[in-house]
């Protein structure tokens, strides 16, 4: 009810503490790779890579938190609409120990886990969430590389004032 509640009135973060555990923790590894990320590419590489990168990183880069990350995720990916839709009308919830389903009107199942701290936990966007904060962190390790040779490179170039990195 209250995802359906924040969904309906536009405040996506507000669904964000009904969200299974590892679906949070993934949203903030999501904002907190992209924002180091962010800063390595600012301060160290050239454009276009820069700009282009820092665009596509900006959003997440910039969310304060867990939850800001989950909304913008979860509206790029069309999930707020898709939760608009079919949370309007549970029919039932069907409870087994830790785990229970809504089923809605339009017959689609919504899985939930009971967490730690006894909230129940919206399970569906788990594995998408958790493969784009692997995906971020593979991100990081690639730009921290790149953002290194490029430093050498500028180290490294004759033209740059004998090649201690400063211009002449």
């Amino acid at each position: 009810m209250r995802i359906a509640r924040s969904v309906t009135e536009d405040r996506v973060r507000d669904a964000f503490p009904y969200m299974e555990t590892e679906a949070q923790w993934a949203s903030y590894t999501i904002g907190d790779m992209r924002a180091k990320a962010s800063v390595l590419i600012e301060r160290g590489y050239p454009e276009p890579e820069r700009g282009q990168l820092l665009a596509a990183y900006r959003d997440e880069a910039k969310a304060e938190g867990g939850a800001d990350v989950f909304a913008i995720v979860a509206r790029r990916r069309g999930w707020v609409a898709r939760l608009r839709k079919d949370l309007s009308g549970a029919v039932r919830t069907e409870v087994q120990g830790e785990r229970a389903t809504v089923v809605t009107a339009r017959g689609t199942r919504y899985p939930f886990r009971r967490r730690d701290n006894g909230i129940w936990g919206l399970t569906i966007f788990t594995a998408e969430l958790a493969a784009e904060a692997e995906r971020s962190t593979r991100d990081l390790a690639v730009v921290t590389a790149a953002a290194a040779d490029y430093e050498r490179g500028r180290r490294d170039d004759p033209a740059v004032d004998g090649g201690a990195g400063r211009p002449p």
